[in-house]
């Protein structure tokens, strides 16, 4: 028998009564990334980090869980494969649309999530090219 599909994702506040998972909202949809590495998901908290948002935990679930708790919740979730790299979108929102407070770990009284941004210049890309290359 085949041992659970583990995936990684960040939770802001971990192991505190106000502990949230981290969504982005795109198109007026929260989203859950599930990362398949946890390097990925390391990088990913240092940018959303760098961005001035609350230090973010990562943590490993089963992908079954997360995706359990995305149906329930109403969210979509996307699978970021391994080595692939994810930017966070620029814009904060305060609370998600349509938050529900679920029983099951993960407990998620979603805070503060991230806002798809739109396109960027040329300018703006290179600059975070530049900030991405810093961290490697």
């Amino acid at each position: 028998m085949l041992a659970p599909r583990r995936v990684f994702v960040l939770l802001i506040n971990a192991g505190t009564e106000n502990e949230g998972i981290h969504t982005i909202q795109m198109g007026g949809q929260n989203k859950i990334l599930m990362f398949e590495d946890e390097d990925d998901a390391a990088r990913y908290a240092l940018l959303l980090e760098a961005q001035d948002f609350p230090t973010p935990t990562v943590e490993e679930f089963p992908a079954e869980e997360i995706e359990e708790f995305c149906q329930e919740a109403g969210y979509e979730f996307e699978i970021v494969e391994s080595g692939r790299l994810e930017i966070p979108p620029e814009a904060n929102v305060e609370q998600p649309q349509d938050a529900l407070d679920p029983v099951d770990r993960p407990k998620v009284d979603p805070i503060p999530e991230r806002e798809q941004a739109g396109e960027m210049t040329d300018a703006e890309l290179e600059a975070k090219r530049r900030f991405l290359e810093g961290l490697l």
